[in-house]
């Protein structure tokens, strides 16, 4: 009998892992959960060490577990990596990117990105999610975070590819009944529409104006996870948002939204962060280079 760890039942460990449940690791995988069982009970047979405890509600790693989970992300990283040596030399790229990013921008930009990437990189497969919650880039197992503002972690390479400011807006019947702010100060006599997306501090706004940057704290009867429910309560007259161009520019256009306070800012840049470990990846930097010319040209043709 060959007890050698297969590296296929490696990959599986860590989707298990990562989803803390057979159940979702089968769904995820495609096998059944009878199969996913079988599989790491023989990954624990080869390796001659019980790797989680199993309760019906939870899993959790032994201490053997956590051992054989470091040395799975590195061999299963390093095999990655020399696919993607002997792919390049080939001159493609190939591989799964598993990738995340938030709802409203994840929908609107970066799917059709995705989109014209897979067109031009066929041997490339991305996974995508949208996720309105701060996300654990390396221990939820995503290679790659599309985000709008920067992450603050030391493990993560943060790469900025698209400029972006985020700007003050209401409607044209909020401001009929309540008036405009004349200055950022007075935001805080306004319904402001916060939201509690990803990391993003809530119940604060912190601008930049010609002052410098100014911190005001915002309040309202409405608040959201989700920048397209802020935008759609803004647009029926609820209260004052703090949003990205992008994402309201068709409406300043037409009347629907209007600009407040114009002299003030916030900075929220598109970065994409990954584990340093995966820095060396040639379908990621392909894949960040892609969307870095990709958001560049959308840019150039909206001006």
């Amino acid at each position: 009998m060959n007890n050698q760890p297969l590296l296929d039942d490696l990959a599986l460990f860590r989707v298990v892992v990562r989803q803390r449940s057979f159940a979702a690791a089968a769904r995820e995988t495609g096998l059944s959960k009878a199969a996913v069982s079988k599989r790491i009970g023989l990954l624990e047979e080869a390796l001659q060490t019980r790797l989680m405890h199993r309760t019906t509600r939870a899993l959790a790693l032994t201490a053997q577990g956590e051992i054989v989970l470091q040395w799975a992300e590195r061999i299963l990283d390093d095999v990655g990596a020399m696919r993607e040596d002997i792919t390049r030399e080939k001159g493609t790229v190939s591989g799964m990117i598993r990738l995340c990013s938030s709802s409203g921008f994840g929908r609107k930009q970066l799917a059709p990105a995705l989109s014209a990437m897979a067109r031009d990189f066929p041997q490339l497969e991305f996974q995508l999610e949208l996720l309105d919650r701060p996300v654990d880039l390396i221990g939820e197992g995503f290679q790659l975070d599309i985000r709008v503002g920067a992450v603050a972690n030391g493990n993560l390479i943060c790469r900025r590819i698209a400029p972006n400011r985020r700007v003050l807006c209401a409607s044209p019947e909020y401001l009929h009944r309540h008036g405009s702010p004349a200055t950022p100060e007075e935001l805080s006599q306004h319904q402001c529409i916060a939201i509690r997306e990803r990391d993003q501090e809530f119940g604060h706004w912190t601008l930049q104006g010609p002052a410098g940057t100014c911190r005001v704290k915002v309040k309202g009867s409405l608040s959201t996870s989700n920048g397209e429910i802020a935008r759609a309560w803004a647009l029926d007259g609820h209260g004052i948002i703090l949003r990205s161009e992008w994402n309201i520019a068709a409406d300043l256009q037409c009347g629907a939204l209007v600009h407040l306070l114009p002299d003030y800012t916030q900075q929220a840049d598109v970065f994409a962060a990954y584990p340093e470990r995966l820095a060396s990846s040639a379908r990621l930097r392909a894949c960040v280079e892609f969307l870095e010319a990709w958001f560049s040209r959308q840019e150039n043709t909206s001006h």
